[in-house]
């Protein structure tokens, strides 16, 4: 379809915008009606459990998350794009034995991916807009918006009702062809294109492995997250002191888990990208915990510009790893860097600490000083 043979019609442009989003630099794009009642029931359960934790905003904008047409006002249909992140062959070094090692969740070891798939987004919605004035029968009052996180959205109903894979029971969207080490983006348009079909399979059958895997048992059932429980949550989304009784299962994670997706079956078909921006940075695929909780606020904030780890906070940071450093096996280069920062004015802080420095009293009564 060239710009100027004037044959446009819906279906035809359907088919162009999945060809763009290809040039683009999405990996699949599906799109899918507004109708999301059988999701929104089940948002609402989760919600009325209080799994959501201090995610007060999952709980905002009365039901504009499961229903499109109120967020944005004309929206018909949804555009779903799907763009992976897997830097390295999935599985390799995704659990180290190394309790030293600093453990970052994968899709936060390069740049933010939210800017890279926004302006994406933004130019294929500039095409579709520019054909839009031309379609047969005419669209005259053309309207779109796209999101990357950046509203209440649920992304992954919607991508599965688009065709992009099936929710997983550890919640995550799972593709035959991708597994889960992906992000999500979408347009929401007033244009009535025509839909994809979704996979109405169980591809998960009876395996339970994320479930089992998961450390902290964050999962009250298949499908359902008790995010309060979650690594994820409790070291990035959490801002004050992690409950003790879950301290010990975050292990030497300090930012997000990978725990049941490495253990998926699924992301054995997990291919790497080649977006340079999703590529490691500052070494924080290998580093060690000590290396990482030796760095100042300045050097924190320069050597995370531009990451997804921001999200966490300096204060945050230095509880993550403080909590890691607790889990490590006992040595004296881990006591004296924890000793280091019991002067931290953060109190919150300093409670992670000191409880860190009590996970190796045995060490010190030993003799280690």
């Amino acid at each position: 379809m060239k710009a100027d043979d004037n044959k446009y019609n819906l279906h035809s442009l359907a088919e162009q915008i999945k060809i763009w989003g290809k040039e683009a630099g999405f990996q699949q794009i599906g799109i899918t009606d507004v109708d999301l009642g059988e999701h929104e029931q089940r948002f609402q359960e989760w919600l009325d459990q209080g799994f959501h934790g201090d995610l007060a905003y999952m709980a905002q904008h009365g039901t504009k998350r499961s229903r499109p047409a109120e967020l944005i006002p004309g929206t018909l249909r949804v555009i779903s794009v799907r763009l992976d992140y897997l830097s390295t062959p999935a599985r390799e070094n995704e659990i180290t034995t190394d309790a030293q090692h600093a453990r970052v969740s994968r899709y936060a070891l390069g740049r933010d991916y939210h800017k890279l798939i926004r302006k994406r987004l933004a130019k294929l919605a500039e095409k579709i807009e520019q054909v839009a004035q031309q379609l047969t029968p005419a669209t005259q009052d053309y309207q779109y918006r796209a999101f990357v996180d950046s509203a209440p959205v649920l992304e992954r109903a919607l991508a599965e009702k688009a065709g992009l894979g099936w929710i997983g029971k550890n919640t995550m969207l799972m593709s035959r062809e991708a597994g889960s080490y992906f992000f999500l983006g979408e347009i929401y348009t007033n244009l009535p294109l025509p839909m994809d079909s979704p996979d109405d399979k169980n591809n998960c059958g009876n395996c339970t492995a994320c479930l089992d895997a998961c450390p902290t048992n964050a999962f009250v059932s298949p499908y359902v997250l008790d995010a309060k429980k979650c690594v994820s949550y409790l070291t990035i989304e959490l801002k004050g002191s992690i409950p003790e009784e879950l301290r010990p299962g975050i292990g030497n994670r300090i930012f997000g888990c990978d725990e049941c997706q490495a253990v998926c079956p699924w992301n054995r078909f997990a291919q790497t990208t080649g977006e340079d921006d999703f590529q490691p940075r500052h070494g924080l695929d290998t580093a060690q915990l000590i290396e990482l909780f030796n760095w100042n606020e300045e050097e924190f904030l320069d050597r995370t510009a531009g990451s997804a780890i921001r999200r966490s906070g300096y204060e945050g940071w230095l509880r993550n790893i403080a909590v890691a450093l607790g889990n490590a096996p006992s040595s004296i280069p881990v006591i004296e860097a924890l000793r280091q920062r019991l002067d931290y004015p953060s109190e919150v802080v300093r409670e992670h600490l000191a409880w860190a420095l009590d996970q190796h009293s045995n060490f010190l009564a030993d003799g280690g000083k």
